[in-house]
């Protein structure tokens, strides 16, 4: 089964039959959506902030909704993500594939792996090349435009924004565009075996880049106007995909006693 993750922005997916569903996990109950689509085709959606955009990005219930996607069979994972841009050249409004990421969280749980023992998990490829490749090939046939590269995703703890300073250094380092959710969802995807991957829509260039900046008022109209583009791409990626959809490009973690 294929699950869509919507971020800021997408919180529905248009033109779908839904029922609620909650799902036990160790780490707490996941809220989820059945979705069927009109031409029949059958998967799961959840809000990452939850119904009215409630929980902040460093309260995310990640362990709980990755274990319970897994629970319900899910091999594969579309994801949205609001982001501000490090770099000019990738203006507001961008639509762009995540192809890698660069981790400054600081007080969040990033593993299922708590012991006992030690697992170590390979994220060479955890935005899955199958899946980008997928979502290329739905842009295309639909004439959606993406950035013509893959972008490193900067994750950080939020809820503050980042100084100028971070930024700069965020750039130095090879960032692209940063955010405050990719970790540890993307992490704890890899852990399970869900082949996972992730579009990055950019609402805003981040502090300190020069540039003109939208008004919040031009932020909103983007978001809602790219936020059906985006739904767009994704359900567009599906029939290519299929519901039994398997991947084996992950690598297994590896243990050490």
């Amino acid at each position: 089964m294929v699950a869509i993750i919507g971020g800021t922005g997408v919180y529905e997916l248009p033109g779908a039959e839904e029922r609620e569903r909650t799902i036990p996990t160790p780490y707490g109950d996941a809220s989820v959506t059945e979705v069927r689509l009109p031409d029949g085709q059958s998967l799961v959606f959840a809000a990452r902030h939850g119904k009215g955009h409630a929980v902040p990005p460093h309260r995310l219930p990640a362990r709980a909704l990755l274990w319970g996607l897994k629970e319900i069979g899910v091999s594969a994972i579309l994801a949205t993500s609001a982001v501000g841009s490090v770099r000019e050249e990738i203006p507001p409004g961008t639509l762009a594939l995540l192809g890698d990421f660069m981790d400054f969280t600081k007080a969040r749980s990033t593993t299922f792996h708590d012991g006992p023992g030690v697992v170590h998990q390979n994220v060479s490829d955890a935005y899955c090349p199958t899946l980008r490749a997928a979502l290329r090939r739905s842009a295309a046939a639909q004439g959606i435009p993406l950035h013509p590269e893959d972008v490193v995703y900067v994750c950080t703890e939020g809820p503050r924004f980042e100084t100028p300073a971070e930024i700069r250094a965020y750039r130095m380092l090879g960032g692209d565009v940063v955010g405050m959710t990719q970790v540890p969802e993307a992490v704890l995807a890899a852990e399970l075996g869900i082949c996972y991957a992730a579009v990055a829509l950019v609402t805003n260039l981040a502090a300190g880049v020069q540039g003109a900046r939208p008004s919040h008022e031009e932020v909103l109209e983007l978001m809602a106007q790219q936020g059906r583009t985006l739904s767009r791409l994704l359900l567009g990626t599906l029939p290519d995909l299929g519901e039994d959809y398997r991947c084996s490009h992950h690598a297994q973690p590896e243990a050490m006693s």
